[in-house]
């Protein structure tokens, strides 16, 4: 049997890689001669570069870059899938984590993931993935696109790089000497908050990032004087695209000085591995997630999966079997996707602390038992 096994995580318990290591042990008991082939996935935030290095067989490189604050330094690693593609994790240098103790997100930049793209840009890629999680800054990207040769001039013709607390201070944007080159722009990202308003970037996550009630109405107007500046100069409207909030406004920002598109994680990286390809002659797959209920079509791991194997397929898709933590309430919405099963992993009754304990057991002996099945059935 050729079983594709593509988990997502199971917070707390497992990362995506060891709930498909716990699935694959499962399955080889069943049937020690099965091909089985695991795509880890993850959201676009930390782990994102090691879960699509992992599925696409790549490599890791690695680029001292900006930090988390202008005039710091750190070394970033990137991920390259194959000869033209290469993956970015926002995150690696300018996360949350680099700004403990010293939370600061009008001064924080994204002038490094700018200088990780350009070194990618630089070994051949043409088509980067960047992973929108886990910012430290809210910028709109303006310093990714400053370090990609976007120019920004304040009222008096003076360029600087502008950061959270400055955007106001723009009075005019330079695209035309951006080093982007026609590259391909992809951005990872699983929330669909606009980037701005009482739902937007500053409003929802500036204070998780260090700023108080004045600075988030500070880092909002910027966002939106930026947003005005894009819409006048280049007649593009990015506040309302669902998701341009994400990281501080790093969505939006991709868009509009890179033509990004804004895709969700689990479409990235099922593209990324093309997962069409793979899937095609598929017997099983199996994914899971620590929790489905009838809420779980939006940006779930399962339903994405479920919908890709049916347009890979056609008439014919394989079956998708769920293994879920735990299961809630009435999930027909869930099955009307293609989804053939949902089961939840525990073996009886268990606090939660017992099941995160035993969810790689139950996991693989879920598994295990699905395979039992379809080998007995297809026999």
């Amino acid at each position: 049997m050729k079983i594709v096994v593509v988990s997502d995580s199971f917070k707390g318990a497992l990362s995506s890689q060891g709930a498909n290591a716990a699935v694959a042990a499962g399955v080889y008991r069943a049937d020690p001669a099965a091909d089985v082939i695991q795509i880890p996935v993850a959201d676009g935030g930390e782990g994102t570069v090691a879960a699509l290095v992992a599925a696409a067989r790549g490599e890791i490189k690695e680029a001292t870059v900006c930090g988390v604050f202008l005039g710091e330094s750190v070394t970033a690693s990137y991920g390259v899938l194959d000869d033209t593609t290469s993956v970015i994790e926002m995150a690696a240098c300018a996360g949350l984590p680099l700004a403990a103790g010293r939370l600061d997100t009008g001064r924080a930049t994204t002038y490094g993931v700018g200088e990780l793209i350009s070194h990618a840009l630089d070994n051949g890629a043409r088509h980067i993935i960047v992973g929108a999680g886990g910012s430290a800054t809210t910028d709109m990207g303006c310093g990714a696109a400053a370090a990609l040769g976007v120019r920004f001039y304040d009222a008096h013709e003076r360029e600087f790089v502008p950061t959270g607390s400055t955007l106001s201070q723009v009075a005019r944007i330079d695209t035309s000497a951006s080093t982007l080159r026609g590259a391909r722009v992809t951005v990872m990202c699983d929330i669909d908050n606009p980037l701005t308003g009482p739902t937007g970037s500053a409003a929802v996550f500036g204070p998780q990032k260090g700023a108080d009630r004045e600075q988030v109405t500070l880092l909002d107007a910027g966002l939106a004087h930026i947003a005005n500046l894009i819409e006048r100069d280049h007649g593009l409207s990015v506040s309302e695209i669902p998701g341009a909030g994400a990281a501080g406004g790093l969505a939006a920002g991709l868009v509009a000085f890179a033509d990004a598109t804004l895709q969700p994680g689990i479409d990235a990286v099922l593209d990324a591995v093309s997962f069409s390809d793979i899937v095609v002659d598929a017997d099983l797959v199996i994914t899971g997630e620590g929790r489905i209920d009838g809420q779980s079509l939006s940006g779930k791991v399962p339903v994405g999966v479920a919908r890709r194997a049916a347009a890979a397929t056609g008439a014919a898709p394989p079956p998708v079997v769920v293994l879920a933590g735990s299961v809630d309430g009435d999930i027909d919405a869930v099955y009307s996707e293609g989804i053939t099963a949902v089961f939840p992993i525990g073996a009886g009754p268990a606090t939660l602390a017992e099941a995160m304990d035993n969810t790689e057991a139950n996991l693989s002996n879920a598994a295990r038992n699905v395979v039992a099945l379809c080998a007995r059935y297809r026999a």
